[in-house]
């Protein structure tokens, strides 16, 4: 029987196999940030243990930063506390780092692949659950706890039990509008938020294979949300043209060796799942997630659920769900009016999703009951979306693009959504107050954020293009 691409990369990467228990897992590449790693330096250090291997450890702030005025000190002191302790850490321990201002900063799932430091066939880990974006490349990438940074920190390798695995293949066209985020919303809409638990993902079929590097990055980064441990895509020849020439990529005779060994990374024909799922590309249009958990999705020109076509297990839930959102069963979609409009995170902060927006809103003008944020994943988009006019035209239809840094992904900074108002989200989770106590978020694609900050109300983008 042949071998899935997951078990390839896993199986390679296997130290030492512990009967009836997890695998001692290799890892290529450790990514760390502010939030998570200082209790973990303060654990190695308190054992008096090194960092093993300090060249396979990439660090950048982004959480927590400011995404204003990032030249000056930073105002909230446990922020500060954090970002200066990661900057003594990497001195002390020898680590690469991209500080605030440093022109490789950005969010880390932004900053890996930009560089040139994610690759095919790796094993990657980070504090952080969005580690998954890194599988658009074909690699075996999931986010650890603090106590597992510290693992990784001193031994280059982690405890973990193998996941099964699962495959969702989606064939077809998807039609005109319909990005990689409405895909990935799509699926998760249909499994649930918990229906990929304990599995890691394989992505087939042509509506992947026909997204571009930035789009798979979106499905991959989302994997987490359908529950799971990690998704990834295996590597072809986009993925090849997109890392070649990045600044870590390998170079001249390296290079040609390091694409031979990738063409090698696929499932075989007669490999074997645990699960399998199959979706026509024909069926998902532009989604909207009108709840608390990123499940609760649906097409942007439907409605929400009616109580009687919930299970009857899900209806509590629903209910509760629906009394935090301020919304009703049975509600039409379109026309809700909106308050804030957030474009950027690790899901959505890329050239292209700012590209998307930017061409979207020209010659428009933001609608005035819309306040909106627009942030760059890193300082190299930054520096593209100045280049290349995006900033300009966002700031002649009323828009202002803030700094790199997570931004209202979260509320670990200064960009919150006040309580009650209603935010469109390019992010990920619309948890209860993900984005500040009392906020609700509805997420959605680039394209479709740029039309509700047009028209100030949920609209699908065909609507308005």
């Amino acid at each position: 029987m042949g071998s899935t691409l997951f078990d390839k990369i896993w199986d390679a990467h296997v130290v030492k196999e512990i009967k009836d228990g997890p695998s001692v897992l290799y890892i290529d590449k450790h990514l760390i940030h502010e939030v998570t790693s200082p209790q973990a330096f303060g654990g190695i250090e308190k054992r008096g243990v090194p960092v093993f291997r300090p060249e396979r450890t990439v660090a950048t702030p982004d959480h927590n930063i400011p995404t204003i005025d990032q030249h000056l000190t930073i105002k909230d002191q446990l922020s500060k506390f954090q970002v200066d302790k990661l900057t003594e850490n990497c001195e002390r321990h020898g680590i690469t780092l991209y500080g605030i201002n440093h022109p490789f900063q950005g969010i880390v799932h932004v900053v890996g692949p930009q560089m040139g430091i994610t690759q095919p066939g790796m094993t990657i880990v980070c504090g952080d659950s969005h580690t998954s974006t890194h599988g658009a490349f074909g690699s075996i990438a999931f986010g650890i706890g603090t106590s597992e940074v510290e693992m990784v920190l001193a031994t280059q390798c982690i405890m973990q039990p193998k996941p099964k695995k699962m495959r969702i293949t989606v064939n077809g066209d998807l039609h005109k509008s319909v990005t990689a985020k409405d895909l990935i919303l799509y699926i998760i809409s249909k499994i649930s938020a918990s229906g990929g638990t304990g599995y890691f993902v394989e992505y087939a079929g042509s509506a992947f294979t026909s997204l571009s590097m930035e789009g798979r990055m979106t499905v991959c980064n989302m994997s987490i949300e359908m529950g799971a441990r990690g998704g990834l895509i295996a590597p072809d020849e986009k993925t090849f043209e997109y890392i070649k020439g990045r600044e870590f990529a390998p170079k001249g005779a390296d290079w040609d060796k390091a694409v031979a060994k990738w063409k090698q990374l696929y499932s075989d024909a007669d490999a074997k799942f645990d699960k399998e799922l199959t979706y026509d590309a024909s069926d998902i249009e532009p989604m909207i997630t009108y709840g608390t958990n990123p499940g609760m999705g649906a097409k942007i020109k439907s409605h929400i659920p009616k109580l009687d076509e919930m299970p009857a297990s899900e209806r509590l839930s629903f209910e509760k769900s629906m009394k935090y959102m301020g919304f009703n069963a049975g509600d039409e979609l379109q026309g809700k009016p909106i308050d804030y409009v957030f474009v950027g995170s690790c899901t959505n902060g890329r050239i292209e999703d700012l590209r998307a927006v930017a061409e979207f809103v020209k010659g428009k003008k933001k609608a005035d009951n819309i306040t909106a944020w627009i942030v760059p994943g890193s300082k190299m988009v930054e520096k593209m979306a100045i280049e290349e006019g995006i900033v300009a035209t966002l700031e002649a239809a009323g828009f202002k693009m803030r700094q790199p840094g997570c931004s209202a992904c979260l509320a670990m900074n200064d960009d919150k959504i006040p309580s009650g108002k209603y935010a469109v989200s390019t992010s990920n989770r619309n948890f209860e107050g993900r984005q500040g106590p009392g906020s609700r978020t509805l997420l959605a694609s680039p394209l479709t954020a740029a039309a509700v900050a047009v028209t100030g109300h949920l609209v699908d983008p065909r609507e308005v293009m």
